[in-house]
């Protein structure tokens, strides 16, 4: 089977390669309001996000909770806890950046359009996967900061949890509930125009990408990550996906979950958002200079789970033909 390669995937890594070129226009002292205008964009995304989020479908789906409630301790408890122990290791060392970002990757919510476009593609149970990937979002929102807050408080003096809370309040919840309200009257748009939507939240995605990165090439942090530091981290982001992705679909079985659901427990268990991870990254690590670098196993992981999830995704729904 071919696979196919993400365009998104490649543009993430084009927005990269400019910000290594020409940092300058992402750096804090730029005349370009890159800040403000992903602060906008982010509102926005997700004042959208609310506008596509039918209240409806979430009642309907919590049927099936034992699936849900798989997915949902995946996504915020197994992911982390494989994280976790190898904190001893990497405390008060050059490793502890790198940890973080590992951490960072493991806390994040599951993303929700490939989520259900693959589950679809693989023909599984659709109707949950929607609502897994909608829910994840929303319980992101207040999980996350907690997992960061426990070790950034001990790395960054001035890390303030009540702040990162409040941001959160204005830039994400709000304008979500403002969607969700607005959606009787708003959602239709929403629906006809999900392609534009798609392509506007994506651009916004670009844009914190490249000031994250800017900065961090600026500040000349990357050359302190050896290519056996880059090598090693991409093996960890792969062996986390493996380790999430088997050990998901043993429980699954363990529970007797037919083959539908089988398929969405391991697809949206071990997906994380590279959406939710810039975003997030933008308000918990605000001002620290590392950001970039603690955004390498979210680029990594997101740019394999595609490709493996996918080629996955084909040969299932050869199974039904």
């Amino acid at each position: 089977m071919k696979i196919k390669i993400d365009k998104f995937v490649i543009a993430v890594f084009i927005a990269i390669i400019i910000a290594y070129f020409l940092p300058q226009w992402g750096v804090k002292e730029s005349k370009i309001p890159l800040a403000a205008i992903s602060s906008i964009g982010v509102s926005l995304i997700f004042f959208f996000y609310g506008l596509k989020l039918s209240a409806d479908k979430l009642i309907a789906g919590l049927k099936n909770w034992k699936l849900h409630v798989l997915i949902q301790v995946s996504t915020f408890l197994l992911f982390p806890l494989l994280v976790l122990p190898f904190y001893p290791l990497a405390v008060a060392t050059k490793q502890e950046v790198l940890w973080l970002s590992m951490l960072f990757l493991a806390a994040l919510p599951s993303t929700v359009s490939s989520s259900v476009v693959m589950v679809s593609m693989a023909k599984g149970n659709l109707p949950a996967a929607i609502f897994n990937a909608s829910i994840s979002g929303i319980i992101g929102i207040a999980i996350t900061p907690l997992w960061m807050g426990m070790f950034l408080q001990q790395t960054s003096g001035d890390f303030n949890l009540g702040a990162v809370y409040l941001q959160l309040i204005v830039e994400i919840i709000l304008p979500v509930l403002a969607g969700i309200l607005l959606q009787r009257y708003w959602g239709k748009f929403a629906v006809q125009y999900s392609k534009q939507l798609t392509l506007f939240d994506k651009t916004v995605i670009l844009i914190i990408i490249y000031k994250s990165f800017a900065q961090s090439f600026a500040d000349g942090l990357f050359a302190e990550i050896s290519l056996r530091d880059l090598i090693q981290l991409s093996g960890l982001t792969v062996l986390l996906f493996y380790s999430m992705y088997y050990l998901v679909g043993y429980l699954a079985k363990y529970l007797k979950f037919n083959i539908e659901d089988n398929i969405t427990a391991q697809f949206c268990g071990t997906k994380k958002s590279l959406v939710h991870g810039t975003v997030f990254s933008k308000i918990l690590f605000s001002g620290m200079p590392t950001i970039g670098v603690l955004l390498l196993p979210l680029m990594i992981f997101h740019a394999f789970q595609l490709v493996v999830i996918s080629y996955v995704a084909g040969k299932l729904a050869n199974r039904l033909t």
